[in-house]
């Protein structure tokens, strides 16, 4: 069933399509060896998973937001559903049940090194039949944004039910192969060196070193527009009108960087659909990135507009 049957109508500026995780994390001294135990701090709970963080990233900056996930019956469920709604996100999309809700278990050591297992739970029950029962929701949407925490056959299908016009802003982590169908959908596609260097190894293309180089060789095989992240050096932006542009980011001492990619991904992909170019869109996005990894946590971390003009 879904969360609430009868969302009220609405015109979206983004619908994100992704997972929503409970992030469970311990800190330890060192992560255990085969068959030891370790002794680590008291557990904290944090809502996480990719889709629910562009959400509430998305939330906080004003945009009018829907989510399109599903999490389960549970207590981490309904953490997940709170954290949406206290960032203004409509979660009339949320499907619940099915499965538990998805979990990463996460020990972290001194040195902020850290080890993840990832239950998908529920967000590996987000089926193509849930992305065509939701034709309201892309109907309304400006731009679509998707990851690949959830099934790819239902990433496929996202591309396919989207309404004429809407935009759709791909991220492909965890990186994984994309069919033709869905990178020619791409405005942008949204990678960082690592994903970058993956897909085009899957392409049968040569990375090369720089990422101009990675986005033009992107470009050749369908997406409409290519963004690549780097980090603290901001990004760089590429489609078939000229030449690869890059965009600075502000000088910021970073705390944490958990999210600060999906913030990113969230500001740019609203920016978009407000009319932004895409070089525009990501000079506020690099910005609202480096806003992010000057506090701690993910969707704790995320700015409100006000923020990002002051930073």
């Amino acid at each position: 069933m879904y969360e609430n049957e009868d969302p009220a109508p609405a015109r979206y500026d983004l619908l994100v399509v992704g997972s929503a995780n409970a992030d469970l994390v311990i800190g330890v001294d060192r992560r255990p060896a085969p068959g030891e135990t370790v002794l680590g701090t008291d557990l904290v709970v944090h809502p996480g998973g990719k889709g629910a963080n562009q959400a509430v990233a998305a939330g906080r900056l004003g945009a009018r937001t829907a989510l399109l996930a599903r999490v389960g019956d549970d207590a981490h469920g309904r953490l997940l559903l709170e954290s949406q709604r206290a960032a203004g996100v409509d979660t009339g999309g949320v499907l619940v049940g099915g499965a538990p809700t998805g979990v990463a278990l996460i020990t972290v050591d001194p040195s902020g090194d850290n080890s993840i297992v990832v239950s998908p739970g529920a967000n590996g029950r987000l089926t193509p039949a849930d992305i065509r029962a939701a034709a309201p929701l892309f109907d309304a949407a400006r731009v679509v944004s998707v990851q690949l925490e959830i099934p790819l056959d239902t990433v496929a299908e996202t591309a396919r039910v989207l309404a004429p016009g809407t935009r759709l802003v791909l991220n492909p982590s965890p990186p994984a192969p994309l069919p033709e169908d869905v990178l020619t959908a791409c405005d942008p596609l949204v990678l960082n060196e690592h994903e970058a260097r993956y897909l085009l190894g899957i392409l049968g293309e040569t990375a090369g070193s720089a990422p101009e180089d990675w986005a033009r060789a992107l470009l050749t095989h369908g997406p409409r527009s290519v963004v690549v992240t780097l980090g603290g050096e901001g990004a760089l932006v590429a489609d078939s009108r000229g030449a690869p542009v890059r965009v600075p980011s502000p000088k910021v001492d970073a705390v944490d960087t958990t999210g600060a990619g999906d913030a990113f991904t969230a500001a740019l992909a609203w920016r978009l659909g407000l009319g932004d170019e895409l070089a525009e869109a990501a000079a506020f996005a690099v910005r609202v990135g480096a806003a992010a990894v000057t506090r701690q946590g993910a969707q704790a971390s995320f700015p409100t507009a006000e923020e990002v003009v002051a930073l």
